[in-house]
């Protein structure tokens, strides 16, 4: 059994590997998202019936990993600024759902 979907412009092959295959953290889907509303509805429905893990990593109700990441974290995570930045990573590894507010103010306070 196999699918073809398009994400984005993207095609994706999609095949059944059976029982035998598992989904695991090997492989995951990224969710680059612009705005705390966006991070919101991704973790919310992506997460549902499934199961929240740390740093904006969740699995979805098939077992297959996720990450729903806010585009800003990157540049907040690569600062010249180094206290700022470990202050912004410490944060995240605190969260499950990444916060933008949060992150920003980490960064601010670091």
């Amino acid at each position: 059994m196999s699918a073809v979907i398009e994400l984005e412009g993207q095609r994706l092959n999609l095949f059944n590997g059976g029982p035998k295959f598992k989904f695991t953290e090997a492989i995951s889907l990224f969710v680059n998202c612009e705005t705390q509303e966006e991070v919101d509805y991704y973790w919310q429905h992506l997460s549902a019936g499934g199961e929240e893990s740390r740093c904006g990593w969740l699995k979805d109700k098939f077992g297959l990993s996720w990450q729903v990441v806010p585009s800003v974290l990157t540049k907040l995570l690569y600062s010249p600024d180094r206290k700022k930045a470990d202050s912004v990573m410490q944060a995240m590894l605190k969260m499950k759902k990444l916060d933008i507010s949060l992150l920003q103010a980490a960064y601010e306070n670091g």
